[in-house]
């Protein structure tokens, strides 16, 4: 269940009038949830929203917003916070660009480009009213509940997501998704002592966790534990073929440490799996 923002806060988010808030969600690209007879919306909706008034002032037909829309919402990458997203449009096509993937535009003019944090900063301001709504509802949140909260807050408050992740670990110390989420917050805001220890939380309670390989390889990288970094990205690519970074990584890796074979090996791999995602 997403945090819940208002009809009139999406509204003051947009700035637009809550009418066309309504009007867009009927259109079909959006499900809110419903609250009696109130929509709640999620943040995810709050970007589709975004995009769709900047397909509308760029004239695009409606069959094509919503074709578009519709993609976009399947493209909003899981699993990391979405304020490193950008949306941009380039002819007829919506890409999703954050940190580690870019969508490359083969064709077309650029009609939009927006960065998400700065629609999350306009959208922070109602995080804590939907994150007390929504605990008071459910006094008794599970593990699973707190980290589905900390996962939409990550979005708009990174404290108050550590703070979910926290809790969500109080109830069940061996919940992998919420030691690798929080250990990648942690590592982002420099803490790489406590990043490592829940990325190794995480591999006791999982040990084939691709993600929790990769990021602990990344740590360790970061760390200047350079032969540990290694092992950890090699058992990365062995639990995930297909995970490209971390067969980039390793070759970069490999090639700082004499063995050319191995680094030839891995970023032919890398280039195979880039290729065939944007081709």
């Amino acid at each position: 269940m997403s945090l819940g923002y208002t009809t009139r806060e999406v509204a003051e988010a947009l700035g637009i009038a809550r009418h066309r808030v309504r009007a867009l969600a009927r259109q079909g690209f959006l499900e809110p949830e419903r609250a009696g007879r109130a929509l709640r919306f999620s943040f995810p909706d709050i970007i589709v929203l975004r995009t769709a008034l900047e397909l509308q002032r760029a004239g695009v037909s409606a069959r094509r917003r919503n074709r578009a829309l519709r993609e976009l919402r399947d493209q909003l990458p899981r699993g990391r916070p979405l304020s490193a997203v950008r949306v941009v449009a380039e002819g007829d096509e919506i890409l999703v660009q954050d940190r580690d993937t870019v969508w490359a535009p083969e064709t077309g003019q650029v009609a939009f480009d927006f960065a998400v944090d700065e629609l999350a900063s306009r959208v922070e301001p109602f995080a804590a009213r939907a994150s007390r709504e929504r605990t008071a509802q459910f006094q008794d949140m599970a593990a699973d509940d707190w980290y589905d909260l900390a996962h939409d807050l990550e979005a708009v408050s990174l404290e108050q997501a550590v703070d979910a992740y926290r809790t969500a670990l109080d109830l069940d110390v061996r919940h992998v998704e919420a030691h690798v989420n929080l250990g990648r917050l942690r590592h982002e805001t420099g803490d790489l002592e406590e990043a490592e220890a829940l990325y190794r939380a995480a591999l006791e309670a999982d040990p084939d966790h691709p993600t929790a390989r990769f990021n602990l390889g990344v740590v360790l990288e970061d760390v200047g534990r350079t032969a540990e970094a290694v092992e950890a990205y090699r058992a990365a690519v062995e639990g995930d073929p297909g995970m490209a970074s971390a067969h980039f990584n390793l070759a970069r890796l490999l090639e700082a440490v004499g063995d050319t074979a191995g680094a030839v090996q891995h970023l032919a791999t890398y280039k195979r799996l880039r290729d065939a995602r944007q081709g």
